[in-house]
């Protein structure tokens, strides 16, 4: 799945528009952490704790917001954003929208074709063009010999 905060991704056409997506998400910190990183603030610097929590949740965010893409038959999503917001003393909201769409890569001699979307259209051009790959037959057991008599 592309994701691209641009409003158009270059090289590639958009055919289809699925409209708005999302994911969010609303944590809690636990009491633990939030002591050990309000103690560490007084000292100044990056709060580990903190970091990994938003880290987590934009990527669960973001699964959440593929996702529904996904189910929507987008391949693609533009114009992606993150929002956050307190709620309250101790929750955090996390989101993450764009816009889902299908694009198709533009081929060479195309105008507004890049060295990536020529690549995309070769490669999926030599895929189609390839003779299909023959299943194996499972090996027929042998059957055994009957003994000769004389």
């Amino acid at each position: 799945m592309l994701i691209v905060t641009s409003n158009e991704i270059p090289g590639h056409r958009i055919d289809a528009v699925f409209g708005e997506v999302m994911g969010l998400t609303v944590r809690s910190r636990d009491i633990g952490s939030q002591m050990l990183a309000g103690f560490r603030s007084l000292g100044g610097g990056e709060l580990p704790e903190m970091t990994k929590a938003l880290y987590e949740s934009r990527q669960e965010v973001m699964a959440r917001m593929v996702n529904e893409a996904q189910q929507r038959g987008a391949n693609a999503i533009v114009a992606m954003r993150f929002d956050t917001s307190e709620m309250g003393t101790n929750w955090t909201e996390v989101c993450a929208y764009g816009t889902a769409v299908y694009v198709l890569p533009l081929g060479e001699g195309e105008p507004g074709a890049t060295g990536q979307s020529i690549y995309l259209t070769n490669t999926a051009a030599q895929q189609q063009s390839a003779p299909p790959a023959q299943p194996q037959q499972p090996a027929q057991p042998q059957q055994p010999t009957p003994p000769q008599q004389f």
